[in-house]
C-alpha cells in the first residue's frame, strides 16, 4: 500500500504508465478476491466498505426487480447495514418479512417457506452472526428456494464469515455476496460485492464508468491493493486460521465456564470459531468493556457498527432476559490469538466481574 500511495500513484483510467501500472494491480487484487470465493475476477466489484455492499445489492435488486415483486426476505438479527437498508425500502413500498430466529439465533427454514411467495424478489440472509457467531444455513435456504421454484435474488452479508468460514459462491448457492476489508486485516474503508455473471443489478453510481460501468469514481487503489494481499494471505493460511481461532475461543470459553459463575453463553455450541458472546448475570457489559480495556483488552457490547444503540436487537430476538441482554460481552478472536493471551484475559476479567458484582451488591444492601 505504501507502495502504491508514493511510487505508483498514478491514475488507473489513465492511459500513462503510472496509469496501467496502477490498472494492473488493481487486476490482481480482484483475482485474489475473487480466489476467496470461487468466482470469477470479473464478477468482483470493489465498494467503499462492507456497508455499501450491502446497501448496494439490496437497493440494486429492488429498482431493478420491484415491479415484478414487492417482498423481500431476511432476518431479525442483520447487521444494521441491512436492516437499516431493508426499513428504508419498506418507506418506499417494499413489502419485508423479517424472520425470526431461535434461542441459538438461527432461523428456521420452515418459517422462511411460509415467507415465499411468487412475488419474492430478494432474500437476504447474513452467513455469520456478527454478535453471536451463529451460521446460518445458507445451503438449505437454497434449497428451499430451488423447491418452491423461486426466482429471488439470494444475497448474503458475509463479512463477518470471510476468513473465517469457507466461502464458497457456489457451493452456498448465492448470487451476491458483500464483504469488507478490515475483518481479514485489510485497511479500513474498502469492501467488495459479488455479483452472479449475468445477474443483472443497476449502476449504483454513475460517472467515469469504473469498475466496467458499475461504479464511477476513482479507485482507490491502495485500499484494493491492500484488500487483495490481506484476501491472498487468508487463502495461504487456509485452515490453520479456523484451528487457531477456535483454540483461542474454546480455551476461554472452557475457562469462563469453570471459573466464572452465572454465566450464560449466547449462540450455537458449533458456532464460527471467531465469536463468543457471553452474559455476565448482575454486571453491565459496559462497565466490563472499560475496565478490560484499561488493560489493553479490546471486547465489545455488540455491534460496533450499533455500539450507541439501546440493549441487543440481536440478542433480544433469541429471547434473552433483560439482565442477560444487560451483561453480554462479545469476545472476537482472530488468527493470531493465543492460548496465553486469553490467561490474560481471564485474570483480568475474572477480577472485573468479581469487583463489580460485590459493588452492585453492596449498592443494592444501602
Amino acid at each position: 500500500m505504501m507502495q502504491v500511495l508514493t511510487e505508483d500513484f498514478g491514475n488507473p483510467s489513465s492511459l500513462y504508465k503510472l496509469g496501467l501500472e496502477a490498472e494492473k494491480k488493481i487486476k490482481t487484487a480482484r483475482a485474489q478476491v475473487a480466489k476467496t470465493m470461487g468466482v470469477l475476477p470479473e464478477e468482483i466489484y470493489f465498494t467503499g466498505c462492507g456497508t455499501e455492499s450491502d446497501n448496494t445489492a439490496i437497493k440494486g435488486i429492488w429498482e431493478a426487480r420491484k415491479k415484478q415483486g414487492k417482498r423481500i426476505i431476511t432476518t431479525a438479527v442483520e447487521h444494521p447495514a441491512v436492516l437499516q437498508c431493508c426499513k428504508w425500502l419498506q418507506s418506499q413500498g417494499a413489502d419485508v418479512v423479517y424472520l425470526p430466529v431461535n434461542s441459538e439465533g438461527l432461523i428456521e427454514i420452515e418459517d422462511l417457506k411460509k415467507a415465499l411467495t411468487s412475488d419474492t424478489i430478494l432474500v437476504s440472509i447474513m452467513y455469520v452472526n456478527n454478535e453471536t457467531g451463529a451460521i446460518m444455513p445458507l445451503k438449505k435456504v437454497r434449497k428451499a428456494l430451488d423447491d418452491a421454484q423461486s426466482a429471488a435474488v439470494f444475497h448474503t452479508d458475509a463479512i463477518q464469515a470471510w476468513g473465517k468460514e469457507p466461502l464458497n459462491a457456489k457451493e452456498l448457492g448465492v448470487d451476491m455476496i458483500s464483504v469488507s476489508g478490515h475483518k481479514i486485516h485489510g485497511p479500513k474503508g474498502i469492501g467488495a460485492l459479488y455479483v452472479r455473471k449475468g445477474l443483472h443489478c443497476p449502476v449504483f453510481m454513475h460517472g467515469g464508468g469504473q469498475e466496467n460501468g458499475f461504479r464511477s469514481g476513482t479507485e482507490n487503489v491502495a485500499g484494493i491493493v491492500g484488500l487483495g494481499i490481506a484476501a491472498e494471505l487468508i487463502t495461504l493460511d487456509g485452515q490453520e486460521r479456523y484451528i487457531r481461532m477456535a483454540a483461542a475461543r474454546d480455551y476461554l470459553k472452557d475457562r469462563i465456564a469453570a471459573e466464572i459463575p452465572q454465566v450464560t453463553f449466547n449462540g450455537p455450541e458449533d458456532g464460527c470459531p471467531s465469536l463468543l458472546n457471553v452474559s455476565f448475570i448482575g454486571c453491565r457489559a459496559e462497565v466490563l468493556l472499560h475496565t478490560l480495556d484499561s488493560s489493553g483488552i479490546c471486547v465489545s457490547t455488540g455491534s460496533a457498527c450499533s455500539s450507541h444503540s439501546k440493549g441487543s436487537h440481536v440478542l433480544s430476538a433469541m429471547g434473552l432476559r433483560p439482565e442477560q441482554i444487560d451483561g453480554a460481552v462479545r469476545f472476537s478472536f482472530c488468527a493470531e490469538n493465543t492460548v496465553d493471551e486469553m490467561d490474560c484475559v481471564m485474570e483480568c476479567l475474572k477480577a472485573a466481574v468479581e469487583s463489580q458484582r460485590k459493588l452492585r451488591a453492596a449498592f443494592k444492601r444501602k
